[in-house]
């Protein structure tokens, strides 16, 4: 025996039938022995269920949407995290960071992790280089790692990786490679240096079913010039974030929305010659300084 009302109209039957599958399942995680876990996935099948009725889904629609996860999950591997770039492209990863990473006054903005951080990266000597090798342009990054209050954070530690001057990390090269990336502690006045290469834009991966979605949306992969970096130190919230090369011709059109003004820094060229740690480059380098400000833990 039907269960619907007597004489509803058609468009009241319809809405009733899809309130009764998403009040279903909303149900069945009543019993979850978990707060949090109820509440989070509560909230994504409200939300994924009014998306679905918003745009008026069709099976179409949603088998193409289940073959383009599916091909995400396939490329993905411990080189390559396609479910990342696609947070990155779709601002999903920016709006988890300002979530995350609330404003504090004076502490260095938060950007996008990126899919291209090792862990276990070589550790150097603070002025080292840590481009062991990668092509490019060598590059001095200096600076200080600081709390709000412009204490200094001795000890801090910095992880640092970047694409080389063709755009490329170390990992997306065949084989064993490590090339511009690697970690170093401050000093005890907070003090950083190392040698790495100037930064260059480069497209995101978009062989791929990301760059499938960019392409269909009429968007380009380029990022703007920059270098990564996620900053520790006892007590301080970590600060994962990027310096971007003032001038880059991308930095209002970045694939992943990761540009903030406060991040961008003047990287300065210079002709062959010596430069003021003492190193001796036979052709052009260049530098940039850079202080990084933690936000206290609360």
């Amino acid at each position: 025996m039907s269960t619907e009302p007597a004489g509803a109209s058609d468009d009241a039957l319809q809405a009733g039938r899809e309130a009764a599958v998403t009040a279903a399942v909303l149900a069945s995680f009543e019993g979850a022995a978990d707060d949090r876990y109820r509440e989070v996935m509560q909230s994504l099948v409200t939300h994924l269920h009014a998306f679905a009725r918003d745009v008026r889904l069709t099976q179409a629609e949603w088998e193409a949407a289940v073959g383009f996860l599916t091909r995400t999950g396939h490329i993905t591997d411990d080189r390559r995290q396609e479910f990342i770039l696609l947070s990155d492209v779709l601002g999903f990863s920016m709006l988890t960071i300002a979530i995350n990473a609330p404003v504090s006054a004076g502490a260095t903005e938060s950007t996008v992790f990126g899919p291209f951080f090792v862990a276990d990266a070589p550790t150097i000597p603070i002025g080292g280089d840590l481009s062991f090798g990668a092509k490019g342009v060598p590059c001095h990054v200096s600076g200080r790692v600081l709390g709000t209050d412009g204490a200094p954070l001795a000890g801090a530690w910095l992880e640092v990786w970047q694409s080389d001057e063709d755009g490329f990390y170390d990992v997306q090269y065949a084989g064993d490679v490590t090339a511009a990336r690697g970690r170093l502690q401050a000093d005890d006045e907070g003090r950083f240096a190392f040698w790495s290469v100037r930064p260059a834009a480069y497209p995101i991966p978009d062989d791929g079913p990301v760059g499938d979605l960019l392409k269909a949306a009429g968007r380009g992969p380029m990022r703007p010039a920059h270098i990564h970096f996620m900053v520790s130190a006892p007590g301080h919230r970590t600060l994962v974030t990027h310096i971007f090369a003032a001038g880059d011709e991308y930095l209002t059109n970045d694939a992943v929305f990761g540009v903030k003004e406060s991040l961008v820094a003047d990287f300065a060229d210079h002709p062959a010659g010596t430069a003021p740690d003492g190193r001796v480059l036979p052709g052009p380098w260049a530098d940039v300084t850079f202080d990084l400000v933690l936000a206290q833990e609360t």
